[in-house]
């Protein structure tokens, strides 16, 4: 047992009992989150750990890896070369990746280094200087889909910088010029009654404004 039992999240413990994968990743390395004196909290539907209510970590699982999510990894040091941004996208998170337990194993001395030096940045209150949106490139089908249809320019403006962002680069991301226009449109009305790509249009959701997949059981 951990000196970091004390602080245990009971929906950390129900999301542990349901994983169906990763599940001795997750426990190893939520052993050795805690026993970095954090809190652990459940947050984005994953074991989240803070310091004075600020994120420092996240625990999370993908198909081919799980990974401990550093949220300003951007301003941690790497001297061991272990941090990884997930998408060019990413400004201030930074993963570690596991692919098993004895990968974590051989590195807790190492993990727990940068979990302390995360701590350091936090209790600094350094913050990674994020671009605006406006040094985000608004891509040509969004600026044609404007030139047609002003009230949509008039909508996009008056969102948030942050929902702006969201939509310039989920609409950049294709490669294919044909698979943005098809992003955009999709998208028009959503913007249209100013909501962001990740807010609920439906109503249902349980974390509002934020659309939590609820919809998904409309039948």
């Amino acid at each position: 047992m951990t000196n970091g039992n004390n602080r245990m999240n009971p929906k950390v413990d129900e999301y542990l009992s349901k994983a169906t994968k990763w599940k001795a990743e997750y426990e190893k390395l939520r052993n050795i989150v805690l026993d970095c004196e954090l809190t652990e909290d459940f947050k984005w539907m994953h074991p989240c750990y803070t310091f004075e209510k600020k994120n420092i970590v996240l625990i999370h699982g993908f198909k081919e890896y799980c990974a401990l999510l550093f949220h300003k990894g951007a301003l941690i040091q790497d001297p061991h070369g272990i941090l990884i941004q997930q998408t060019e996208n990413v400004q201030a998170a930074r993963q570690i990746r596991f692919t098993n337990v004895q990968e974590i194993v051989e590195i807790e001395a190492i993990l727990k280094e940068y979990i302390y030096e995360a701590i350091k940045v936090e209790k600094a209150g350094l913050e990674v200087k994020l671009k605006k949106h406006k040094e985000f490139t608004i891509p040509e089908e969004l600026q044609n889909k404007f030139n047609e249809t002003p009230a949509l320019k008039t909508a996009f403006e008056a969102l948030t910088p942050g929902r702006q962002r969201a939509y310039i680069l989920y609409f950049s991301g294709p490669k294919q010029s044909k698979t943005r226009v098809s992003r955009i449109e999709k998208n028009m009305q959503r913007i249209l009654k100013g909501k962001g790509l990740n807010d609920c249009i439906c109503g249902l959701s349980q974390k509002m404004p934020n659309c939590d997949g609820s919809h998904k059981h409309i039948r």
